[in-house]
């Protein structure tokens, strides 16, 4: 490897260098992944299933080799360390605990492994214990706790070692939405307070941008855009993204025109718009594909209120408490959604009006011509 690239693996507490891994020797599931996480960062490999995600995650944690290229570790490089060396913390889906111990038992038993001294054991499995507010629940055997406890106790044991790095495989997966919901706070809350560097994979998009400080989306093997939650959300780099993270309508058309990163879009389905253009690689001429947000359209927008308004038809109303689904045909797709918030004042809807729509250029993003 190179001086530059040296340096790189030293400023990066984990570090993937041209990291590929075929199972059968033909086909890569990842491919030249490249990528640093500095140290105390919550990382989040997001993705569908096969997108090569939780293969990454276990070449980290050394249970698959890589087929090619580097995986570093505080600079060092790990691929020939065997797991139980690299000091890495991990939480499972499954909890992995071991029914026929108590819970402070499971806790001792990686610090055991290591040999520690039984005050000094004793002393950091209470403090785990009490860091996942379970502090009194140390007697009591798995099958005693809840799964939200269980999964409690997972994470305690991947901490009480003191790691500096924590790997989390859909450890949330098996638990119902609203403790699913309650413990994404609590890993979130922990990482804070600890500082430790975790490396957390999900196929949940709103997991992952509730928890994450960076979010690494696979698709195909490869890491289609590695950015803040925000960022991904706001600004998608391809049709990919825009459609796995968050909901969002597509139109099609034709650009007619360009200016600095803006760019004018005849719609297939009649009009003309204005668009942001993604790294301002629009071309007159081209088709494009328009990404944008259900909740950043207006229905019967105020005048001067946005930069585009077309003529849409409503074909379904469906109340969800805070807002209205609003399922619409603009410009040629039947499925364009509107989300319109359920406050005093809103005019009334019906099935089958024609009403304006209009959203602002900045919300409406030109993507990549080959992604459609």
């Amino acid at each position: 490897m190179s001086a530059a690239g040296n340096q790189r693996a030293e400023e990066a507490f984990v570090r993937f260098d041209k990291v590929q891994k075929s199972y059968d020797g033909e086909i890569l599931v990842v491919k030249d992944l490249n990528l640093d996480i500095p140290k105390g960062e919550f990382l989040t490999m997001l993705g569908p299933s096969g997108s090569g995600k939780t293969t990454s995650l276990m070449m980290l944690a050394g249970f698959e080799p890589a087929t090619h290229g580097d995986i570093y570790l505080g600079g060092e490089s790990i691929n020939n360390v065997p797991p139980n060396k690299r000091g890495i913390g991990m939480v499972f889906q499954n909890y992995a605990l071991f029914p026929h111990m108590t819970v402070a038992e499971n806790l001792a038993f990686p610090l055991k492994v290591r040999k520690m001294g039984s005050a000094e054991i004793e002393t950091k499995v209470q403090r785990a214990l009490d860091m996942v507010e379970l502090g009194e629940m140390g007697g009591r055997r798995p099958a005693q706790l809840s799964g939200g406890q269980q999964q409690r106790v997972a994470v305690a044991r991947a901490l009480v070692f003191d790691p500096s790095l924590i790997l989390m495989d859909e450890p949330l997966g098996a638990l119902d939405k609203q403790l699913r919901e309650q413990m994404q706070y609590e890993i979130k809350h922990i990482h804070e307070n600890l500082g430790v560097t975790v490396v957390y994979v999900t196929h949940d998009q709103s997991e992952a941008l509730t928890m994450s400080d960076r979010i690494a989306v696979f698709n195909d093997g490869v890491i289609q855009q590695l950015s803040t939650p925000d960022d991904l959300y706001e600004r998608p780099q391809n049709s990919f993204v825009a459609q796995f993270i968050g909901e969002n309508n597509r139109l099609h058309g034709k650009v007619s025109g360009v200016s600095g990163d803006e760019c004018k879009v005849e719609l297939d389905g009649g009009g003309e718009i204005i668009a942001k253009t993604v790294n301002n690689t629009a071309t007159v001429g081209e088709r494009t594909t328009l990404s944008l947000r259900p909740e950043r359209v207006e229905i019967e927008p105020k005048k001067g209120q946005t930069d585009n308004t077309v003529t849409g038809e409503i074909k379904e109303l469906i109340y969800l408490g805070d807002h209205i689904r609003t399922r619409m045909e603009v410009a040629g797709n039947d499925e364009f959604i509107v989300k319109v918030p359920n406050s005093a004042g809103n005019k009334p809807l019906a099935e089958g009006a024609q009403v304006k729509v209009g959203w602002k250029a900045e919300d409406c993003r030109a993507l990549d011509p080959m992604a459609i």
